[in-house]
């Protein structure tokens, strides 16, 4: 259900797949998605599975309401009115999920600063610097490029991203290391190697990619492969003293 995540000492972090959870087709099993029309108690059930299995509490969990952009938001409780792509928290025992299937999870913390932060990047939060804009948001709140560790979950790869022409050479112009081409010699973009070159960039180094591509890999959602179906998680915390 769960593939940990190592972003230092004092921090937990993780992925979550498509099994394990109560959700019927197409959003079985494991769905997280509250607004992708599955039903909500299942949801519910669902999100409490995955905090039993990630050893953090439920209530205390920050679900953002993603909309592709870049903006930030450092929050202090579970509660985010307003639509955002990354969140940051300086609090103890507060999780950060973000959703996705083919889009990018980042997960990002300084352990030493006490700071955690988790951004939704698909193509256009990616173009428009919404992992460089947490990094810079986590930096004014005492964290360090040199000691930032970041994790990029599955997503679609550069190989089955297909788009078209024009789109490709759009997201290239700003993030050039996202050009791709499919395997079947189409314009495709690479989300993950713009992710990681844009955090080259911040200073950001330490950086795990999860090699799986979600269109590939049928233990995970793919909005371009299923259609309607569900989102798995990335969850970031930092730990309580004696957790």
């Amino acid at each position: 259900m769960i593939t940990p995540v190592a972003l230092g000492d004092g921090v937990g972090a993780g992925f979550t797949a498509r099994a394990g959870g109560v959700s019927e087709a197409p959003y079985d099993t494991l769905n997280l998605g509250g607004a992708v029309g599955d039903d909500a108690a299942a949801v519910r059930a669902n999100r409490r599975r995955a905090a039993a299995a990630l050893g953090i509490d439920p209530d205390r969990t920050v679900w953002m309401r993603q909309v592709h952009g870049a903006d930030v938001v450092h929050v202090t409780a579970p509660e985010l009115p307003d639509p955002v792509d990354a969140v940051l928290t300086t609090v103890p025992g507060l999780a950060l999920a973000v959703l996705v299937a083919d889009c990018a999870p980042v997960l990002l913390a300084d352990p030493v600063a006490g700071v955690a932060g988790a951004a939704h990047a698909g193509r256009p939060g990616t173009a428009a610097g919404v992992v460089p804009a947490l990094v810079k948001a986590m930096c004014g709140r005492g964290a360090d490029p040199s000691r930032i560790r970041a994790a990029i979950g599955p997503a679609a790869c550069g190989g089955c991203y297909e788009v078209p022409e024009a789109m490709r050479a759009d997201v290239a112009a700003v993030v050039p290391a996202a050009y791709a081409t499919t395997s079947k010699g189409t314009p495709g973009l690479d989300i993950r190697a713009g992710i990681v070159a844009q955090l080259a960039a911040e200073g950001v180094t330490g950086v795990q990619v999860d090699p799986r591509c979600t269109i590939e890999a049928r233990d995970l959602f793919s909005y371009r492969r299923n259609g309607r179906t569900g989102r798995f998680a990335g969850y970031v915390w930092l730990r309580e003293k004696g957790a």
